[in-house]
């Protein structure tokens, strides 16, 4: 086991032995080195201590894998070592991803679940899209005609933006994947997002809002009380979703948004008008009879909560007429609570945006009661304009809305 200088010029130069195979030690870096078989094949290695167990690791093969991000990818895994991982024993238990399905489990419970608050989406469009098409397939089987196909069929439906959407999961799913040794390419290599990504800046007129409405009435009711108290509150759909009965006074009128299941990390108090009170108490009787837990929108075929709502909203667009996403909802309670006077700086703290601006650091009032105040007049509007008693909506100046 020879202990050599290894530069770009020596390891082209190595010749492969007779029989067996041979190993080339590095003399700058430890425990590094390159194997070179009789056959010619040729892979960079690792060796390392775990405990009182010695470790050999296949960083990848050469010249694929070249010198300098062979040598960088030794130092990392060395590094993980001394924090007392085994990057071997994970790389083992990582092969047994063999099918696309294990994969995506083990990017969701490895990854996701651990670092991405929006962990949620990528279950989503795994199960609306991803899985029922790469499922049984081999991870390293799954080509770019397969998603170019599966992207074509997401644009045909008439959804071009989720098309995007679901290549950048399948994207970060397969970067982890190479991270952790499990998959060497990622197919989505070269791709480009199919649909034209605009801001929108969509405010649903009021004789809209009336149809979208009224067209919840034959939904289940989980589903009609999620999208009206996005409307009342003026929150975000994922923020609605995950509802939780610990977070709800409604003794008080607030419910209280941890910073765990905010979109931005800050925790946030949202006041309830009477009306978004009437609809959380008839889905707490709900969940209470159904002994659901927790979540005040529980998902009826799995834990956690009701999350997949894109059959409904199909089926809502179609019954009212009205061409909308359910983001709409959000930038139209803001743009029509502007259009009524409400200053911009109540609003944008009832939608729980970030202040940029050095003075965000120094204001700590809460706005709690130009919240209520705010929020109770957008609920006696809303009541307004579904009997059909006002007019106007369609005049107000749009907001962008994070």
């Amino acid at each position: 086991m020879p202990i050599v200088k290894l530069t770009a010029r020596s390891v082209a130069r190595l010749k492969p032995p007779g029989t067996g195979q041979t190993d080339y030690w590095d003399d700058s870096l430890p425990g590094f080195g390159l194997r070179v078989s009789a056959g010619g094949r040729r892979a960079w290695v690792l060796l390392y201590r775990h405990g009182t167990l010695k470790r050999r690791l296949t960083l990848g093969p050469y010249p694929d894998l070249p010198l300098s991000a062979a040598r960088d990818k030794a130092r990392d895994h060395l590094r993980e070592v001394a924090h007392g991982r085994d990057p071997a024993a994970e790389k083992a238990a990582g092969r047994k991803a063999e099918t696309f399905e294990e994969l995506a489990e083990n990017y969701l419970e490895r990854y996701a679940k651990k670092r991405k608050r929006s962990w949620r989406t990528d279950e989503l469009a795994l199960a609306r899209d991803l899985l029922p098409r790469f499922a049984t397939v081999k991870a390293t089987a799954v080509t770019r005609r397969d998603i170019n196909r599966l992207l074509d069929s997401i644009v045909d439906r008439g959804a071009p933006i989720q098309a995007n959407r679901t290549l950048g999961i399948l994207r970060r799913i397969y970067s982890w994947g190479i991270e952790r040794d499990i998959v060497a390419v990622n197919p989505c290599q070269g791709i480009r997002a199919p649909g034209e990504e605009k801001a929108r800046d969509r405010v649903l007129a009021e004789d809209e809002l009336r149809a979208v409405w009224n067209a919840l009435a034959p939904e289940p009711a989980p589903i009609a009380a999620m999208f009206k108290l996005r409307l009342l509150t003026a929150q975000r759909g994922g923020e609605v979703a995950t509802i939780r009965l610990r977070d709800l006074d409604l003794a008080g009128g607030w419910w209280t948004i941890p910073g765990e299941l905010s979109k931005n990390g800050l925790a946030h108090r949202v006041p309830l008008a009477p009306q978004a009170i009437a609809i959380i108490e008839e889905a707490c009787r709900a969940v209470a009879l159904a002994k659901a837990g927790d979540w005040l929108f529980p998902s009826p075929i799995a834990d956690g909560p009701l999350v997949n709502l894109w059959r409904a909203v199909a089926r809502i667009r179609k019954r009212s007429g009205v061409d909308f996403r359910p983001h709409d909802l959000r930038r139209t309670a803001a743009s029509l609570m502007t259009g009524m006077g409400i200053s911009r700086l109540t609003v944008s703290k009832i939608l729980n945006h970030v202040e940029s601006n050095i003075t965000a650091v120094y204001d700590r009032h809460s706005y709690d009661a130009e919240k209520r105040q705010a929020l109770e007049a957008w609920a006696a509007r809303v009541e307004q304009i579904v009997s059909g008693r006002t007019a106007g909506a369609d005049k107000v100046v749009p907001l962008r809305l994070a």
